[in-house]
């Protein structure tokens, strides 16, 4: 069933235009890479400073000016990786890399979503948050990596 609809998205103008356009592939691979900068150094400083580092900047002035690019870079992050995707969506379904990707892209959004819940914009984070956003940066650093990694498998 997967298999089956990775051959259709790879058969679709967009996995074809992905793959034969000599401008296309790279241009996502280009943007993909923006979006990992403004996700990672967005939400890597953001994480840094919620675990206790940097401690004279305002941690709610930082993640007002921090989270909005971080979402840009996840934005960005989503729609290139659609048409990286599609250029090979049949070897990607079956790359054990990209799986373990996708499930801590899981796990780094479910992060994100449960810290947002509890945390209530306190300028001094308890433990149990200070070790979320440490987890965070862990993820979205082992993301980028497999990421990078998928090539060569």
């Amino acid at each position: 069933m997967i298999g089956e609809l990775a051959a259709a998205l790879e058969g679709s103008a967009l996995g074809v235009t992905a793959r034969e356009s000599a401008w296309a592939y790279p241009l996502a691979n280009l943007v993909h890479l923006l979006g990992l900068v403004l996700l990672v150094g967005g939400i890597g400083l953001l994480d840094l400073r919620l675990a206790g580092l940097f401690r004279a900047l305002p941690l709610a002035a930082l993640s007002r000016v921090l989270t909005p690019l971080a979402i840009v870079g996840l934005l960005l992050l989503a729609a290139s990786g659609a048409v990286l995707f599609a250029a090979d969506a049949g070897a990607l379904v079956r790359s054990l890399r990209f799986q373990l990707k996708l499930l801590l892209i899981a796990l780094a959004l479910g992060n994100a979503g449960l810290f947002r819940w509890l945390w209530k914009g306190e300028p001094v984070p308890g433990p149990a948050l200070r070790l979320m956003a440490m987890l965070s940066l862990l993820l979205w650093l082992a993301i980028a990596s497999l990421g990078r990694l998928i090539a060569y498998a």
